[in-house]
């Protein structure tokens, strides 16, 4: 985690203007349904304005943004438009919190805009005040790892008529993210329909940000049924060729029931989701709570110092303190860690080692290391300062497998033979009682499995995957007997061979055995493949 003050002015604002041909489209959905009063939560230099017609038909329009110089340009634009105009140079969230607060707050017929990213700890303390009495008058619970644009998209949708229209650029991680799940409900809740237009491409340079658009429709009557969401992808500008209300109008909506997690399962064809579902269902396919349990790694709050390579045990004597330990990829390329892998680590000069000061007495003993992290003021991190001694890292145990929390290509299950620590880049995995722990391992590689932590995980710029806890406790895994494979056989197979290769094979033994037919085994492949792909932003070349 970066700390505010070395990050970029234009991270620290949020700021990544809209296109004109993109803001031009979203403001042709809203008027094309007849809106007349507009809300621009985050209006910047007035894109969003430069697509008003220039005719006297009764628009009004309402913006706010916290730079003067761009609001200043926003107003020259309008003062030729038809359109009357309210532009202040202000917080939208403080205005946001007094219209919510008014007995009869404005409300708008469309609101339109491309908010805010900026992250929680890059805030001043009055704007996460605003933020937490904005979650708190409409509802919602709030979370300290949430992004400026959540509070915006709620406000936006708060001060919305019934039958009202919302086009917002947003993060593609809407879908996903835990903290974005209040937002996720809140939608679900008031809208009663929500289509995303997808991209596979990167609409804003100098980031690695996936966005989507978000268009949705608020509900005439809150106990209407919302027809659910769905998802459009799009390559370039090639959705613009469709009229926006002919594209909002005649997509293929999910079922908001399906969605109560994660919105990535829209994401899925009506075919795949019917494959998906059945397979799911069938008698020997867990969730994952059921097999194992997964805790997370030992938290050091100082991973450089009390993981370290061999060449530091032997410069500090640290023979009697250090413990094997993995805790990235490259510790563990395929599905064991044992004393061949762990050797390979340490002829790498990688940290294998995990220093565990147990004992009073290791003040003296090692005291020269221990001056080493004094001088680089280890015991005033909050991790350290918390313990007492600082050194003495809580929590600590092996357990019989593990997981790391980030993987790009699938996740996997490692049989820890060594019975090596793992650090909080992995989890630790315990197997129920029954559960054979080889088992596991092999049954845990399978398309369909990776095709569930592509649903129920959450990735960010870069296209990594990441699990947590409560994701992985989701994830649906084959458990049956499998007598016939070698897992050092598929340990090597797994360090030499690609994600797909390796799917590939397994498939035929895990989901082949569940009676799975060679039809749905492949739709389930390609639904992995064209997620994966969209996760980590990889697209087919153009006809």
């Amino acid at each position: 985690m970066n700390f505010k003050e070395v990050e970029s002015d234009q991270k620290l604002s949020g700021s990544y203007y809209t296109p004109y041909w993109l803001a031009e489209y979203i403001m042709r959905w809203v008027l094309e349904s007849g809106s007349k009063k507009i809300l621009e939560p985050s209006c910047g230099d007035g894109v969003f304005f430069d697509a008003l017609p220039n005719v006297d038909c009764g628009l009004s329009v309402l913006g706010f943004d916290i730079n003067n110089i761009a609001t200043a340009t926003c107003r020259d634009k309008l003062k030729n438009s038809k359109a009357k105009s309210k532009i202040f140079t202000r917080d939208f969230l403080q205005w946001a919190i007094e219209n919510s607060m008014s007995e009869n707050h404005e409300t708008f017929d469309a609101v339109v805009g491309n908010p805010p990213f900026i992250r929680y700890q890059y805030w001043d303390n009055e704007m996460q005040n605003r933020a937490q009495q904005l979650f708190s008058l409409i509802g919602i619970k709030f979370s300290k790892h949430t992004n400026a644009w959540i509070p915006f998209v709620i406000a936006s949708i708060k001060f919305l008529k019934a039958g009202g229209n919302l086009g917002m650029i947003l993060p593609s991680e809407l879908l996903h993210v835990l903290y974005a799940k209040g937002l996720r409900d809140y939608l679900l809740q008031e809208c009663s329909q929500i289509l995303l237009i997808d991209p596979e491409d990167i609409w804003f340079e100098n980031t690695l940000q996936g966005v989507i658009v978000l268009m949705a429709r608020k509900k005439v009557d809150l106990n209407q049924r919302t027809d659910g969401i769905s998802i459009v992808h799009t390559r370039g500008k090639s959705f613009t060729k469709t009229d926006p209300s002919d594209l909002f109008a005649n997509a293929d909506y999910v079922d908001g029931d399906f969605l109560k997690n994660k919105w990535t399962y829209a994401l899925l064809t009506s075919e795949e989701r019917h494959v998906y579902r059945s397979i799911c269902s069938l008698p020997n396919v867990f969730s994952f709570s059921k097999l194992a349990t997964a805790d997370v790694g030992i938290v050091t709050g100082a991973n450089k110092f009390f993981l370290v390579p061999d060449s530091i045990v032997n410069k500090y004597h640290l023979q009697a303190v250090a413990h094997p330990m993995f805790g990235r990829s490259e510790h563990c390329p395929g599905i064991i860690y044992d004393q061949k892998q762990h050797s390979e680590n340490a002829r790498k000069g990688l940290p294998t080692n995990f220093l565990y000061f147990s004992n009073a007495e290791d003040q003296l003993a090692y005291k020269e290391y221990l001056k080493v992290g004094e001088a680089e003021n280890l015991p005033k991190r909050y991790k350290c300062r918390i313990r007492d001694p600082w050194y003495k890292v809580p929590s600590v145990y092996a357990s019989p497998l593990s997981m790391l929390k980030r993987s790009n290509g699938m996740p996997r299950l490692i049989l820890n033979r060594l019975n090596a620590y793992t650090t909080d880049t992995a989890y630790r995995i315990s197997p129920a009682v029954g559960i054979d722990t080889t088992s596991l391992v092999i049954c845990f590689l399978n398309s369909l499995t990776a095709l569930s932590a592509e649903l129920e995980g959450r990735h960010y710029g870069g296209g990594v995957l990441e699990l947590v806890p409560s994701e992985i406790d989701r994830l649906k895994v084959p458990y049956i007997s499998v007598p016939d494979v070698d897992i050092s056989e598929l340990n090597e197979f797994v360090k030499k061979h690609s994600v797909d290769e390796i799917l590939k094979q397994q498939d035929e033994i895990i989901l082949s055995t569940l009676g799975v037919d060679e039809k749905q085994v492949q739709i389930l492949q390609n639904a992995l493949t064209r997620i994966k792909d969209r996760r980590q932003r990889i697209t087919e070349p153009e006809d």
